[in-house]
């Protein structure tokens, strides 16, 4: 179990620095004044303590292999460029370029079985498409990075350049989250720090619905104008051209209709 939360600043590790790890001892260790110890909690640091440590980088694909076949329900992506300038032509550091969600899908698995029905990818190559944000394996392919992830982690299909228009597939719902509150019950105004964060909204667009064991669909218990209640913190964040916030979440994330 970590024994403290670093906040204030980021660790960057090498592969070929990380075998140091092994030998560090507490008194080797120097935090930032900003950084601030659980109360309550000491630091012994020690090999256990880092166990935990995760240091995520693409595989890279060396160039004498010309392709890659995803096997299963796993489908290729080839990731979206990341925006390096705002509208304004700011150039942004790679610190606040935001993570693209999105990419083509160059290639795809044989499917997948449920039960006796042998079941295609449901996306073809070629298609846009919005994925989980943290889902897959990223590899540096032919010159671009690309990513490998389960059918099943794709949210939907995207057509233009505007989430708004977000196709949803399997059980994804994708919903416009309502406007937070700009005051209290007692008519103070919130900062958008202080803002909590909304849990209603209003669906734009549902899933053909989950596979049964037969590999039929079964269709969702909510639909398109619904006011939903759902989970604070499930799904994926977008946001819309038009300064609208959006989320697609699974069906079972949504709690209620609200009418």
């Amino acid at each position: 179990m970590a024994t403290a939360q670093l906040t204030a600043f980021s660790i960057s590790v090498s592969a070929r620095n990380l075998s140091s790890f092994e030998g560090l001892r507490p008194s080797n260790v120097k935090f930032a004044s900003s950084f601030k110890p659980l109360v309550g909690v000491g630091l012994p640091l020690s090999r256990r303590s880092f166990q935990s440590l995760v240091v995520k980088a693409a595989t890279v694909v060396a160039p004498k292999y010309t392709s890659i076949t995803p096997l299963g329900d796993r489908v290729l992506v080839k990731i979206k460029t990341v925006e390096e300038k705002t509208e304004g032509g700011i150039l942004l550091p790679s610190s606040a370029q935001s993570k693209p969600q999105g990419g083509e899908v160059v290639a795809v698995g044989e499917g997948k079985t449920i039960g006796k029905a042998k079941l295609d990818i449901s996306v073809k190559t070629g298609t846009q498409v919005v994925y989980s944000k943290y889902a897959g394996t990223e590899v540096e392919f032919d010159g671009s990075s690309h990513l490998i992830l389960k059918e099943d982690d794709i949210v939907g299909i995207l057509e233009t350049d505007d989430i708004k228009d977000l196709k949803p597939l399997n059980d994804r719902v994708f919903i416009k989250v309502a406007e937070a509150e700009e005051k209290t019950a007692g008519g103070l105004l919130l900062t958008e720090a202080t803002k909590e964060k909304p849990s209603i909204g209003t669906v734009i667009a549902v899933g053909p619905g989950p596979l049964d064991e037969e590999g039929n669909r079964k269709a969702l218990s909510v639909s398109p104008g619904n006011t939903v209640l759902y989970s604070k913190y499930a799904g994926n964040d977008f946001k819309g051209s038009d300064g609208s916030n959006y989320i697609a979440l699974r069906a079972s994330d949504v709690m209620a209709i609200l009418s």
